[in-house]
């Protein structure tokens, strides 16, 4: 059996053991976007663009791709009252590093906007919005010995971040390590107990919890939640439509599942790795 010694082994590791790999947008001005992910602390990993344009740029920290970036010619903004992307969420390996950007966002010298702050009790979570609307989330978890349990599963809240307690632990922010992971997606949904059964069904998912007629968050293993779903965007959205600029797919990877992309009720892509 092999021994992992290194910080930087015990972080690839992590990496490659965790079940969401990637997440993918359509978008209305690509450099526009690239530019905003690079100021937020991505690098540009792949560019599989043809000389028009077209085509793909996948983001990452290191070597690894957590976001992809897809050209939507002749797109449509995503109509209010439909289903997609609340944001994704983007995990950093400690506490340092999420302190460390902080304070690079609260630097408004490199225009990368903070929208909010919240303490979750099992995560610390940072919010921002990028130029085409498209939500994201940058938190680090606490340890799972820490994690609140009511009734035998995860509890969570959502109260005021302790900013200064981060910023003491703040280091020069230079891009985000090679322990980067594509934390969590929390999708807008049509019904959630039709999606719920969905991913329960297909993928194995246990509710960990849920806000009574608002949202559910599911999970493997434990965890808190690796997907959210909501009704924040109303009951009985409309599906998101490949003509839409938003959410492209997003894919993970599970032993026992088949490699395949499918949609789930909602219209999300789903790939299977």
């Amino acid at each position: 059996m092999a021994i992992i010694n290194t910080q930087a082994e015990q972080q690839d590791a992590q990496v490659a053991n965790w079940p969401l790999k990637r997440v993918g947008l359509r978008v209305q001005n690509m450099q526009r976007s690239i530019d905003y992910y690079k100021r937020l602390g991505l690098s540009v990993v792949r560019d599989e663009r043809d000389e028009e344009g077209n085509g793909s740029v996948g983001l990452g920290a290191g070597t690894h791709e957590v976001l992809q970036l897809r050209t939507l010619a002749g797109g449509r903004p995503r109509p209010r009252h439909t289903a997609g992307l609340y944001h994704f969420a983007l995990l950093v390996p400690d506490e340092p590093e999420l302190g460390s950007f902080l304070r690079y966002v609260l630097d408004r010298n490199n225009n990368v906007p903070l929208g909010g702050a919240s303490d979750h009790l099992v995560s610390q979570a940072l919010y921002l919005t990028d130029p085409e609307g498209n939500g994201i989330e940058v938190y680090v978890d606490r340890p799972r010995d820490q994690w609140p349990i009511q009734n035998g599963k995860v509890s969570m809240d959502t109260l005021p971040l302790d900013g200064p307690y981060l910023l003491n632990q703040a280091h020069d922010f230079k891009g985000f390590s090679a322990g980067l992971r594509l934390g969590h997606m929390h999708l807008n949904v049509s019904d959630l107990d039709q999606t719920f059964a969905f991913y329960e069904e297909h993928f194995g998912m246990e509710r960990m919890l849920g806000i009574e007629q608002q949202a559910y968050f599911l999970s493997w293993d434990g965890y808190h939640h690796h997907l959210g779903t909501n009704l924040w965007a109303g009951r009985n959205v409309r599906p998101v439509e490949p003509d839409m600029y938003g959410i492209d797919f997003y894919e993970l990877k599970r032993p026992g599942l088949e490699p395949a992309t499918i949609q789930d009720p909602n219209g999300v892509t789903i790939i299977i790795s």
